[in-house]
């Protein structure tokens, strides 16, 4: 994508940046609070790592990484990244996200880098050094709904999903997921992904709605704080498209979620005009772009990954 290979433009904010170059340090369980009053700031961008923090705490292998913090001189929070599996930041420094980045070249690569289109450029330019290899690019558009939509049809059959729907969930998601970055995480990490679908499950974060046995839609919450919800793997059975199921079955689950957050929000692939028209009917607006680089994991490292 051309974003990622231009320079970051003049326009981008340097706090601190005249205060000297920052350090990368890991977060601890104490720093929890702090950390999440800081990503509060931003709920939309920071939904995830929040997420994970108030599900897991700072430091958890359930977060399939480690969180690090930069901090100013004098000892405020500037800065803070989950690198691992995903890597995400949330800074306004260009210090920190260098710092971030460098830190990030001592690991083996993880599979996914996302954020703000500005960030991410910025990110990788320190990120990448010629060592590392991005498998593929792929430009996002954040969007999100902040209001109910207008009832388009009542859904009786939507639910949170049970244990007892896994497997219809884990095949299905395994599909969508190959489709998106190339690779079936069935194949590389079957057991992993069975028990992340699980616990994701148990905590309610699955919606399903089956008629016949028969899988017509689903949505899964990925993250969650009070302030904002993130979905993935919107999902309509392949014969039932275009028949205005999808639309019904988001516009429930939103009128659900909303009674317990402030906002919901989701990021759709760019060239996916058509995606793009749905979530416009459904009352999602454009929040900004995002950028998802996917990462060849077969570059060499000598350091074990985060």
């Amino acid at each position: 994508m051309a974003s990622m290979r231009q320079e970051v433009s003049a326009g981008f904010t340097k706090p601190g940046s005249n205060c000297g170059p920052r350090r990368a340090q890991p977060l601890a369980d104490v720093e929890a609070p702090e950390v999440l009053d800081f990503l509060a700031a931003r709920p939309l961008h920071t939904v995830f790592m929040a997420s994970l923090i108030r599900d897991n705490g700072v430091v958890s292998n359930l977060n399939r990484g480690s969180f690090y913090g930069c901090r100013s001189n004098g000892g405020a929070l500037e800065g803070v990244a989950l690198l691992g599996h995903a890597t995400l930041i949330e800074t306004e420094s260009t210090e920190c996200i260098k710092a971030f980045a460098q830190l990030a070249r001592t690991h083996s690569p993880g599979h996914l880098i996302r954020g703000e289109q500005q960030k991410i450029a910025s990110f990788w330019k320190y990120y990448n050094g010629g060592e590392h290899k991005a498998r593929l690019f792929c430009g996002e558009l954040l969007l999100q709904l902040k209001e109910i939509p207008p009832q388009i049809a009542a859904v009786s059959g939507l639910r949170p999903a049970t244990i007892a729907d896994l497997e219809y969930i884990v095949n299905v998601n395994a599909s969508m997921a190959c489709d998106e970055s190339g690779i079936n995480p069935l194949a590389r990490d079957p057991q992993g992904f069975r028990e992340r679908a699980a616990r994701r499950i148990a905590k309610g974060r699955i919606w399903v709605w089956f008629e016949n046995q028969r899988l017509l839609y689903k949505t899964d919450v990925v993250a969650e704080t009070p302030q904002a919800i993130y979905l993935e793997g919107v999902y309509v059975h392949p014969d039932h498209r275009f028949q205005g199921y999808g639309l019904r079955g988001i516009s429930q689950l939103a009128a659900f979620l909303l009674e317990r957050t402030e906002t919901i929000c989701l990021t759709v692939n760019e060239k996916a005009t058509g995606t793009q028209r749905f979530y416009k009917r459904a009352g999602y607006e454009l929040v900004c772009r995002y950028d998802s680089i996917y990462l060849d994991n077969s570059t060499p490292s000598s350091k074990p990954a985060v």
